[in-house]
């Protein structure tokens, strides 16, 4: 099993080493990575020396984007949730980019966990259907309360990698179900699936055993492919879409 596992994150290293390319702009260097943002664009951050280390940023992109979508961030209850997510990831907004601070000894930690938190702003402020001003975020944090689910928010936890995983929610041990930790998808794409399998796969072995994951998909807008269904299950998490949530209201409640 563990060496399964550690071929699996050797794969996934691999994958992100040949599919990053650099270019320098003047006192920057421009990074592209395999991510891809809501709109399948490759996700860019930009790394400029300051000082003994380095400043990486977004250049606003992220922020931007959803301004120009029509998206507003004024108001508390998102703006908390916004800080929220990225004191999860320990990433800073200045005025409209999201930041970090990093030296030679953590850069591709601190590199991953931005990149973690440009890819869960930008999906966690994607409307959960047109025309409603709710988030998907807040729809299931309230289906989570009405199905009495008890859960703590952005647990985050640090796998075998060394890097840092967030989960917008984790279910405790009860006397009847192990620990389970749940992860929103609001835009699920195979890419994602991917991204989700490789913190599951990081983390598996210092959670507690029997400990499982369920992904809540966003199937309002459009149905889910079928290999993201079969990616996740092959990896051992389970794919919860959103009009069949009730379904699994007594496995997450109990």
């Amino acid at each position: 099993m563990i060496n399964e596992v550690r071929d699996l994150l050797d794969q996934y290293h691999d994958w992100l080493r040949d599919k990053t390319s650099l270019r320098e702009l003047n006192d920057w260097v421009e990074i592209t990575t395999p991510y891809m943002d809501r709109h399948n664009d490759l996700l860019q951050i930009y790394a400029r020396r300051a000082g003994d280390g380095f400043v990486l940023t977004d250049d606003g992109y992220i922020l931007d984007d959803l301004e120009q979508s029509g998206y507003r961030l004024e108001g508390s209850r998102r703006m908390g949730l916004l800080a929220l997510t990225l004191n999860g990831f320990g990433v800073q907004r200045v005025e409209k980019e999201l930041q970090v601070r990093v030296n030679s000894d953590n850069f591709a930690r601190r590199k991953h966990n931005l990149l973690q938190a440009m890819l869960a702003v930008n999906d966690l402020f994607y409307l959960a259907q047109p025309r409603v001003a709710n988030l998907f975020y807040e729809e299931v944090v309230n289906w989570l309360d009405v199905s009495q689910v008890r859960y703590i928010t952005n647990a985050k936890f640090t796998g075998t990698s060394g890097y840092d995983h967030l989960f917008q929610f984790c279910i405790p041990k009860s006397t009847k179900k192990p620990e389970r930790l749940l992860r929103t998808i609001n835009r699920p794409t195979r890419e994602q699936a991917h991204l989700t399998a490789f913190s599951w796969i990081d983390i598996k072995e210092v959670r507690p055993e029997g400990a499982r994951i369920y992904a809540i998909l966003n199937d309002f807008q459009k149905n889910v492919p079928s290999n993201v269904m079969e990616a996740m299950r092959s990896y051992e998490i389970n794919p919860i879409l959103w009009s069949d949530r009730d379904q699994m209201r007594e496995e997450l409640a109990a």
